[in-house]
């Protein structure tokens, strides 16, 4: 039994050591541009009935889901007031319907009391954590006034909600999560320093809008900003009740979609002709059409290139402001150097091309049509040099004289009017000259010696002992619990929570049941078949053998078998039996 024991020791340190090294020589994975996670935060306090009359914040949110690609991108939302008071979890949009599902969440918010704006993006940054992909891009975009409004029969301070919104958005910053945020002025008591902070604090931007009406406008350029994309303004229209006629160009074959909006007071009519003069049917496989009371969205899908025709029949007298974004799948990537490092003087061949899903494009026409641009940062000086590349049929190609500093960043951006790329940041070393060693005579101490296998099992051997010793002394004790669950409770009749409740779990021994932590109250009696066990670390094992729904970032969940639960996790527990809703979040 021993020597088993100690061969698995041995094979265990044996794969720490091989992961150090992967961890050491692995690259930082390239994310790609074309797919999102967008988190949708909205004030829905009864103060937003002034600040937005007409519910256009909806109507922007349901743009934004428009926008996003047909297929793969993520966008969940959350409706705060004084708490979080609805919910949808990150849902990877598959098809028309998964983006339906979302849009009628979104129309069935109500406006309640009280505003925490702590409360809505600490929760989205929780749900991006807990729902994060390789590959994406997160954001959150937060609609609101800035101002808070705290419920006086709670305990919670405006200090401590000013607090909780500095430490939510100093994490968000320190994971990538950029906020846009997006300030409602109509009523003129939007707190603009609030808003700017969140936004300037996490790389995102901030927007204010004294009108709703500018709210789609707005969206469609942090869709644009965030994908890399630019807003192509098309035309504006003034109704007259028949159909106008106006040129729709799409540049090259490796456009995804084509995003039409109309942005209008009234109801629009539309037509699309092709390229080749033939009429599409809207909708149909190749084009996909949303309407909203303030929106018109056509989606053409892997549209051909070159000039349609978009026909716009209009309200006489109603202004349509016609935008164009392109979706792309393309990357930008440089090739290799030829040399690992240089010398000062010599010059370095650059060569960057667009990549499509893995495949070197090899395209005349999309390289000709846009502008590529060197940067050149002198790391040891601090200035950035602009040097124009040309385009050929491969890609964009140049050449660098490399002045005397040790080390040079490059990077290549290319842009036309309808989007931009980037490639990721590569270095540039100088070899240092380097002195003619002098001829000196080994000492004794630098002549050859043997390995020192003695030293080596020496070590090892006291490893061993001080892991039996560890062992014994503690791997035999019972685990215990650490933390400490804050518990609501939620009247869903009436819209009432109780003061959040702290409960210590380190007076359980090996397991307990919910029913206990809540005090074995008769109403709560079906939490007794929720049992709450000690996991590794610092995690818990949660197993529902109840008829009650659990639900984790707004998402139900399945643990007959076993849910494992972190550090800052936040549940919901929906009783069957009574029309309540139990709050749970897992804490130091």
């Amino acid at each position: 039994m021993l020597k088993k024991w100690i061969s698995t020791v041995i094979m265990i340190a044996f794969l720490f050591w091989n992961i150090s090294i992967y961890q050491v020589d692995a690259e930082s994975p390239v994310h790609s541009t074309s797919r999102i996670e967008g988190m949708l935060v909205v004030d829905v306090s009864n103060s937003m009935k002034s600040t937005d009359p007409n519910s256009i914040s909806s109507e922007a949110m349901k743009m934004f889901i428009d926008m996003a690609a047909l297929k793969g991108d993520k966008i969940g939302a959350i409706a705060y007031a004084g708490e979080v008071m609805r919910e949808k979890a990150l849902i990877k949009m598959q098809t028309e319907q998964d983006k339906k599902d979302l849009k009628d969440f979104i129309d069935t918010v109500d406006k309640y009391s009280y505003t925490d704006l702590s409360a809505g993006l600490t929760e989205a940054v929780k749900v991006l954590d807990s729902s994060h992909e390789e590959g994406y891009f997160p954001l959150i975009v937060l609609l609101a006034d800035g101002n808070n409004e705290l419920d006086p029969k709670k305990s919670k301070t405006l200090q401590q909600a000013e607090d909780e919104l500095n430490k939510t958005v100093a994490g968000a910053k320190e994971k990538g999560y950029p906020i846009y945020t997006i300030g409602l002025n109509a009523n003129g008591e939007l707190n603009k320093d609030v808003l700017s902070n969140v936004a300037n604090s996490t790389n995102g931007k901030f927007f204010e809008a004294t009108s709703a009406d500018q709210l789609p406008s707005i969206l469609s350029e942090i869709f644009a900003n965030h994908l890399k994309l630019k807003i192509v303004p098309v035309s504006q229209v003034v109704g007259n009740g028949d159909f106008q006629d106006i040129k729709i160009n799409v540049p090259n074959e490796n456009v995804l979609e084509a995003n039409i909006s109309l942005i209008s007071s009234q109801p629009v009519e539309v037509k699309l002709i092709d390229p080749s003069g033939k009429e599409l049917a809207i909708p149909s496989d190749q084009v996909v059409l949303s309407q909203s009371k303030a929106y018109s969205m056509v989606k053409l899908i892997k549209p051909v290139a070159g000039d349609w025709l978009l026909m716009v029949k209009g309200v006489p007298e109603d202004k349509i402001d016609i935008n164009l974004i392109f979706n792309y799948d393309l990357q930008l990537k440089l090739n290799p150097l030829a040399k690992e490092s240089y010398k000062a003087g010599e010059s370095v061949q650059i060569d960057a091309f667009f990549e499509d899903n893995g495949t070197a494009i090899a395209d005349q026409a999309i390289y000709k049509s846009m502008k590529a641009t060197l940067f050149v940062e002198d790391l040891d000086k601090g200035k950035t040099e602009e040097i124009s590349l040309t385009s050929g049929d491969k890609g964009f190609s140049g050449q660098l004289k490399l002045g005397d500093s040790s080390e040079y960043e490059v990077v290549v951006k290319a842009e036309d009017n309808s989007f931009f790329r980037e490639t990721s940041p590569q270095r540039i070393t100088l070899q240092k000259e380097a002195k003619a060693p002098e001829a000196v005579k080994p000492s004794e101490t630098e002549k050859e010696k043997p390995f020192p296998w003695l030293y080596v099992v020496i070590g090892a051997v006291l490893a061993l002992v001080a892991a039996v010793l560890a062992y014994k002394l503690i791997g035999n004790k019972p685990k215990g619990f650490s933390g400490q669950f804050v518990i609501e409770i939620k009247d869903e009749d009436t819209g009432e929570r109780t003061n959040p409740q702290f409960r210590k779990l380190n007076v359980f021994k090996g397991k307990f049941q919910l029913h206990q932590i809540l005090g074995l109250q008769a109403e709560l009696a079906e939490t007794n078949q929720i049992i709450i066990k000690p996991n590794t670390g610092d995690t818990l094992l949660l197993i529902n053998n109840s008829n009650c729904t659990i639900e984790k970032s707004g998402r139900a969940i399945d643990a007959k078998k076993g849910q494992q639960i972190k550090k800052n996790d936040r549940l919901r527990v929906v009783l069957k039996n009574v029309n309540k809703s139990i709050y749970i979040e897992y804490i130091s």
